[in-house]
């Protein structure tokens, strides 16, 4: 299966003799699973701040790695860690204060009900252990999500992630229903829509002989496109499944940490009330860590007939790094700058969209943003290779994106949190330079 925005073995030919070896090397290691990023994948050995460095010494701007959302290689971040590992790492098993600071610290963040975090190292990891409580809970085992989401590769979560693909099926108690697109259903719409065909999932699994378990998305439905407005569209279909009995597990492993800019949480942008919120990605950045946080209610049954472990979930240098980037997200302001230099970003984009008919929709919150392009405004069309020359240019002049989106036409821009206003200013400059150059 191809991969959107990948490399392909017909590309190998076109690369210079070292990469080639590179590459094969890599196949021969790693085995054909893995996946590359562009037509000419990218040697890189160092990061720093919002820059990228490859083997030449030529540097990126990386306006798509959200991992490490307070900069690659965060001092702070970085002394944390170093710090730690030089005194203990070790498991939950013992008490440990680093461990319940930080859980602590990070609970605060969270309304007030959800006030139990439970650690695992990955986000398919979180939402695996979310679906596993949501279904000892409820009693069921259905569980609704979008037509292209993502939202790990456990087995259970695989199957809830129609994102991967033909080779990977949807389970036979998973649902799905249409992304909740406002440039193409209506703003006006999309709320009522997307309540609807939940409505319509539940009936399909209790016809079905289901019973449903969960409604799972992420905060800005990032796989199905980056679908972000208008805020607040998501609160009928939440409401609607709750009321039937379901648990609303919030993915922010994308949205999280600030990256929305509006709020801490992007399930907040919605004034919806999770049962289960999973965290990953950027946790640690870069540092494996992710978390379920979620009810006590909600945990009480799992936890009275299930003992949960995680050999590295939550142990003192992953925690150590999650506090520190808590830290640099509240001394250095970044949810204010995610808001302020991403409203720029996107202002940015959209003044290009006067001038270049291609682009047909900008959309986003914060510095998160989706850029549809299309081959006709009126009609629509999805215009995917000039996505994919977008994409391979800008990669080509020293700007690093990714695509997205079922018709594969959406420009995913995601920097980091410390992105600067000279920095959204060489993006603007340097997109409008591959889009000048496409024919």
């Amino acid at each position: 299966m191809t991969m959107v925005n990948g490399f392909t073995a017909a590309d190998a030919e076109r690369l210079p003799a070292t990469e080639r070896e590179l590459v094969a090397r890599r196949e021969r290691a790693l085995g054909p699973a893995y996946r590359l990023f562009y037509e000419r994948p990218l040697h890189i050995v160092r990061g720093e701040g919002v820059w990228l460095y490859d083997a030449e010494g030529k540097r990126y701007l990386d306006a798509y790695n959200n991992v490490a959302s307070v900069g690659h290689c965060n001092p702070h971040v970085v002394k944390a860690i170093c710090e730690q590992a030089q005194v203990l790492n070790t498991h939950t098993r013992y008490i440990h204060e680093g461990i319940l600071d930080y859980a602590e610290k990070l609970l605060a963040t969270f309304p007030a009900e959800l006030n139990h975090v439970m650690f695992t190292c990955t986000g398919s990891e979180a939402n695996d252990l979310a679906l596993r409580i949501a279904r000892q809970y409820t009693g069921g085992t259905g569980v609704i999500v979008t037509q292209l989401a993502y939202h790990g590769i456990t087995e259970q979560v695989a199957a809830a992630s129609p994102s991967l693909g033909s080779g990977v099926p949807v389970g036979h108690c998973v649902r799905t229903v249409r992304a909740p697109d406002a440039y193409r259903l209506g703003a006006e719409n999309v709320s009522r829509i997307f309540a609807e065909d939940v409505r319509k999932a539940i009936e399909d699994l209790r016809s079905a002989g289901i019973k449903p378990a969960a409604l799972l998305f992420d905060g800005i439905f990032a796989s199905d496109g980056v679908l972000s407005d208008p805020a607040g569209f998501a609160k009928e279909a939440v409401e609607l499944a709750q009321a039937e009995g379901l648990l609303y597990i919030a993915d922010e492993v994308q949205s999280g940490f600030g990256r929305t800019g509006s709020h801490l949480w992007g399930f907040q942008r919605h004034g919806v009330k999770p049962d289960i919120v999973t965290l990953g990605k950027p946790m640690g950045n870069g540092q494996p860590i992710a978390a379920a946080v979620m009810r006590s209610q909600v945990v009480e049954a799992f936890g009275r007939t299930a003992r949960y472990f995680n050999t590295f979930g939550g142990n003192p240098v992953s925690c150590a790094a999650g506090n520190a980037v808590l830290e640099v997200i509240e001394t250095q302001g970044l949810l204010h700058n995610c808001a302020t230099v991403g409203a720029y970003l996107k202002a940015g984009i959209e003044e290009l969209a006067l001038r270049y008919p291609v682009i047909g929709d900008v959309r986003g919150s914060g510095l998160f943003i989706g850029v549809e392009l299309v081959t006709d405004r009126a009609s629509k069309a999805p215009a995917a290779e000039a996505t994919r020359q977008v994409v391979n240019g800008l990669r080509d002049r020293g700007v690093l994106i990714s695509s997205a989106g079922p018709m594969e036409n959406i420009l995913k821009v995601r920097p980091q949190l410390i992105f600067q206003r000279e920095h959204a200013d060489l993006f603007i400059e340097t997109l409008e330079a591959v889009l000048r150059d496409l024919p």
